[in-house]
């Protein structure tokens, strides 16, 4: 199961969870935003920038990776790639780099050069492991535990998150993640499967973006050329949301395409690097 873009999904919908999973105390957390940025004129790709209110001088710039296959140029190529941002961008704020594993097995990078980040805190890893048995744990962090929980264990736990109270938060966007974690834990399972699996009224689970996106079925069923548009206006804001402004040609492309290639290009988004991967580029 490649399991990085549910992290980066969730991550993306939920930012102040990389920074509760870091044990950062940083200020306005709330406020941060998410976004994918390609450090130009290299072959560098920054998946996740935290990024502070403006007006917060104070507030860091923060930098996370989810790595969940072993590579020994991790750390090397990963920091590399912040520093040289940190230079072309003239940033001129704190900044922390945070790098979230599903467990120590997999954190195989060579770190000898980099320990000083580490001794004073610029570098936290994170193992999703160790979450695992604990009960005090909130409704994000039990979300990010669900991606590497064991399958036999994760319906259960999807059902109880499905009735958990969070007060302030969107049960359907809730829902949606969950959903989403299930479909990539569980491939073989239809979608009524899925709703079975939580336990669910099939009108709660139509209601859901991930029902809408992945099985086209939009809020208003028989209306086509609504459901195209909404499916379009969805990608592209999953586009912008990872990978910052499109270009012209881009955003033409996803006008002009049908729901067939849209539903294709949504698949592509979860674990493309670029936007060319999406639309299927060969440049």
């Amino acid at each position: 199961m490649h399991t990085d873009p549910l992290l980066y999904r969730l991550f993306q919908e939920r930012p102040a969870l990389a920074i509760a999973l870091a044990g950062l105390t940083v200020p306005a957390a709330a406020a941060y935003r998410w976004q994918a940025i390609e450090v130009k004129q290299t072959a560098f790709r920054l998946d996740g920038v935290l990024w502070p209110p403006p007006e917060r001088k104070d507030a860091p710039l923060i930098f996370v990776e989810a790595q969940f296959q072993g590579r020994k140029t991790f750390y090397a190529r990963w920091l590399a790639a912040i520093f040289l941002f940190l230079y072309r961008h003239r940033v001129n704020r704190p900044w922390q780099a945070v790098v979230v594993f599903p467990h120590p097995g997999v954190d195989t990078g060579h770190l000898a050069p980099y320990t000083t980040l580490l001794d004073c805190g610029l570098l936290r890893r994170v193992y999703l492991s160790d979450l695992m048995g604990r009960e005090d744990l909130s409704v994000e962090a039990r979300l990010a535990r669900l991606i590497i929980l064991d399958p036999a264990d994760a319906p259960a736990e999807a059902r109880a998150l499905v009735t958990t109270p969070e007060p302030g938060a969107d049960p359907l966007e809730r829902l949606d993640l969950i959903e989403t974690i299930l479909v990539y834990k569980f491939p073989q399972l239809t979608r009524e499967e899925i709703r079975a699996m939580l336990h669910l009224p099939v009108t709660d689970l139509k209601k859901t973006r991930f029902y809408q996106e992945v099985f086209g079925e939009g809020r208003e069923e028989g209306r086509e050329e609504g459901r195209h548009t909404g499916m379009a206006d969805l990608l592209l804001r999953q586009l912008a949301a990872k990978f910052g402004p499109l270009t012209a040609e881009h955003r033409r492309r996803l006008e002009q395409a049908d729901a067939e290639t849209l539903l294709r290009w949504s698949e592509r988004l979860l674990t493309a690097h670029r936007p060319e991967e999406v639309f299927g580029d060969r440049h």
